[in-house]
């Protein structure tokens, strides 16, 4: 499949796939608005995440938009389900530990945790924010710390600065410098993206 490719495309490509973090995932609760969900994903491309789990069972499933995304949902997968606990129950079974994003007086703040674990990350329902069983179920949740009168910042853009701190984290510790995966597992990313 690579050689249809141009000789530039296909080193982009190799770049790209070989930085993904597969010890990182976003968590997507039930978010309504499609605009907010397409340009998270278009974060999510911009830092490396290869995954976001769409949980839904409040709100119908989004459609991303191409435009709003700057087709990232191209090369971002997604997982869909329909209940937390069995969300959760897969993340676990792969090894992630869970970070909720969620502003109570049980909530650390987010620049405490080590970001460079295997980790998920989610976010919830623009006015609801997370439901109260993610809360529970979560490992942790965290907050992202501001200093004006209003203590909560769009979806989109807290699900950015929180992963950008990963990218930070993760950057320090030369984690870009070298793939997640073993080179069969490289190949055959980089055949099915070239085939995209």
């Amino acid at each position: 499949m690579q050689k249809f490719k141009t000789e530039k495309r296909l080193q982009k490509i190799k770049n790209v796939v070989k930085q993904r973090q597969h010890s990182l995932r976003v968590v997507l609760e039930n978010i309504h608005d499609p605009h907010n969900v397409s340009a998270i994903y278009r974060t999510c491309d911009s830092v490396g995440v290869p995954k976001v789990s769409l949980l839904y069972y409040v709100e119908t499933f989004p459609k991303i938009s191409k435009i709003t995304s700057s087709s990232a949902s191209k090369w971002v997968e997604s997982e869909k389900y329909n209940n937390a606990k069995e969300c959760f129950e897969s993340l676990r079974k792969e090894g992630f530990k869970i970070y909720a994003s969620q502003l109570n007086e049980n909530a650390k703040e987010l620049y405490k945790f080590d970001l460079t674990e295997k980790v998920a990350l989610v976010f919830g329902n623009e006015h609801r924010g997370i439901s109260d069983e993610v809360a529970k179920l979560a490992d942790e949740v965290f907050y992202i710390p501001m200093r004006g009168m209003i203590q909560s910042l769009n979806v989109s853009v807290a699900t950015a600065v929180s992963l950008y701190e990963v990218q930070r984290q993760r950057e320090e510790k030369g984690m870009y410098d070298k793939s997640e995966l073993n080179n069969d597992e490289l190949e055959n990313l980089i055949d099915k993206w070239c085939a995209r």
